[in-house]
C-alpha cells in the first residue's frame, strides 16, 4: 500500500478540475467531430440535423449534464485530501457509465444497428453537452468560485 501511495499520480484539487475539463472536452470533441464529419459528407438535411443536435444537446445539458458536472465539481472541491489521484475526477460509478456508453457507441457503429445518419446526429447531440460541461470545470478552476 505504501508503494501505491508513493507513486500515485497526485495533483491539487484545482488541477483535478482542469483534468476533468480536459477529459470531458476530449469525449465531447471526439463525439462532435465524428458526428459532424460524417454528417457533412453523407447527411441529408444537414441544417435541420445540426439545429436538432444543438437544441436537443442543449436540453440534454440542462436536464442531465448540468447536474452531473455540478455534482463532480462539488465532489472534487470537497475531497478530504489536498492532493488526490489524477484519476479521481470521476467516481467509480461514472467510470462504469462512461465505459458502457463508449462500448455502446462502438457496438452501434460496428454492427450498423442504427442508421448511420441518426447515430452520428446523436453523436453531435451528446457531444455538445459534454463540451458545455467541460467549460464549467475550466470556469470553476479559473475563477476559483465555489459551486452553490
Amino acid at each position: 500500500m505504501e508503494f501505491l501511495e508513493k507513486y500515485k499520480p497526485s495533483v491539487s484539487k484545482q488541477n483535478l478540475l482542469i483534468i476533468a475539463g480536459l477529459a470531458w472536452t476530449t469525449a465531447g470533441g471526439i463525439l462532435t467531430w465524428r458526428g459532424l464529419s460524417y454528417l457533412m459528407q453523407h447527411g441529408h438535411y444537414l441544417g435541420w440535423r445540426l439545429a436538432g443536435g444543438v437544441v436537443f444537446g442543449g436540453l440534454f445539458y440542462l436536464v442531465l449534464f448540468s447536474k452531473i458536472s455540478r455534482k463532480h465539481i462539488i465532489r472534487i472541491r470537497g475531497l478530504s485530501i489536498p492532493n488526490p489521484c489524477a484519476f479521481s475526477f470521476f467516481n467509480f460509478r461514472s467510470y462504469l457509465m462512461m465505459s458502457i456508453m463508449i462500448t455502446g457507441g462502438v457496438l452501434l457503429r460496428k454492427f450498423d444497428i442504427i442508421d448511420r445518419e441518426w447515430l452520428y446526429n446523436f453523436y453531435v447531440t451528446m457531444g455538445l453537452p459534454l463540451l458545455i460541461s467541460a467549460s464549467r470545470f475550466f470556469y470553476f478552476r479559473i475563477t476559483n468560485r465555489e459551486m452553490k
